[in-house]
């Protein structure tokens, strides 16, 4: 005979189920901060980095595989990136610098790669991140490269130029950026509006189709946008003017600069997603799912740019990236960047950088490290 269904749980009795698994999870998570405490002292005494990204990279790649739900992977990978963050302030705290004021893009990143548990360092320019680094006043820094819509982050690329040999790409991080409409004023009272020249690339198509006759007014970041907006808002308003100024960047930065979100998610592109790199004066170990990323100068000669490129199909590495700025030193020369797969370490992408700079004026290697699986 079949059996009757069971009698289904009352809401009380579950919520004493779950305090009682919070309770023993609670347990678990000091047990393992005590052996962080413990690693810490290790790390200490023999110089070992706080922050390895391929060791990270381990940690999360097997945590995810225990994983049999109904937690998604990426919750659990947020839960453990938390959990690390947490480590590095038992461990030693660390400073991660990025492109400031707080509520910018670079921000959002930061907090979702390194958690909440760091201590955070604005910085005025993307140039001052790579500085700051190079200093040693941040442990780490944060800085775009490249979007999945608007491309490669010049300010970035060039920092890389100037600043070449001095820091190393440490890790890399994907996250999806969603652009939101923010002001004091009502939508159609808009009439400029303030971002980074790469975030109006990225709304192009519905700027254009909303405010065709809006000026697009430059900022330093998407967070200085949102508070010329706020500041030219009050400014209006204290001579009764009607207020006509809006930025696009987060929805944080609205809420920390007190502008109301009139429309999100206004990117052009759903899937619209800037790459990270992090950025330190230590290298990255093997993991083997791994990038490395190299700047060089070709001679000014015939098919020069197609030898290098030649060098690394055949050594068997896969060319995953190229991205070109004007070198700075002399006229229509370039700096080419690339990506490729593989880390340094490996005999075949050691052997191609070799025979690479046989064939340039100037080969740097930027990093090898923990290629980003999906986005943050």
């Amino acid at each position: 005979m079949e059996q009757p269904p069971a009698q289904p749980r009352t809401l009380e009795e579950l919520r004493r189920l779950i305090d009682t698994a919070d309770e023993k999870l609670v347990a678990v998570l000091n047990e393992r901060a005590k052996l962080v405490v413990e690693v810490g002292r290790r790390k200490q005494t023999d110089g070992t980095p706080i922050y390895a990204p391929d060791r990270e990279r381990k940690v999360l790649d097997k945590a995810k595989a225990r994983n049999e739900g109904p937690l998604s992977d990426t919750t659990i990978e947020a839960i453990y990136r938390q959990l690390m963050s947490g480590s590095f302030a038992l461990e030693r705290p660390l400073r991660i610098g990025y492109l400031g004021p707080a509520g910018s893009y670079s921000h959002l990143a930061a907090r979702a790669h390194f958690g909440a548990s760091v201590e955070f360092a604005p910085v005025t320019s993307i140039a001052a991140v790579f500085d700051e680094v190079i200093k040693g006043h941040v442990d780490y820094g944060l800085a775009p490269i490249e979007n999945s819509t608007a491309g490669g982050i010049v300010e970035t690329l060039d920092a890389f130029i100037e600043n070449a040999g001095e820091v190393s790409i440490y890790a890399e991080a994907q996250v999806t950026i969603r652009h939101a409409l923010m002001a004091g004023c009502p939508p159609e009272d808009i009439t400029r509006i303030y971002s980074k020249p790469e975030v109006f690339a990225q709304c192009q198509n519905w700027l254009s189709a909303r405010y065709p006759k809006a000026e697009l007014l430059p900022a330093a970041s998407s967070s200085r946008a949102a508070i010329k907006a706020a500041e030219e808002t009050e400014q209006a308003r204290a001579i009764g003017a009607r207020p006509g100024t809006a930025a696009i960047g987060t929805t944080l930065a609205a809420e920390l600069y007190g502008l109301s979100v009139l429309v999100e998610s206004i990117q052009d592109q759903p899937n619209n997603i800037t790459r990270f790199v992090i950025l330190s004066k230590e290298r990255t170990g093997r993991t083997g799912q791994d990038k490395t990323s190299m700047l060089f100068e070709t001679s000014d000669e015939p098919g020069a740019l197609a030898d290098v490129l030649a060098v690394f199909s055949t050594h068997g590495v896969n060319l995953t990236h190229i991205e070109k700025r004007p070198s700075g030193r002399e006229n229509w020369t370039y700096t080419f960047f690339v990506d490729a797969a593989g880390h340094l370490h490996d005999d075949a992408v050691a052997a191609a950088v070799e025979d690479a700079k046989g064939r340039c004026r100037r080969l740097t290697v930027l990093g090898s490290y923990p290629r980003a699986k999906g986005q943050l």
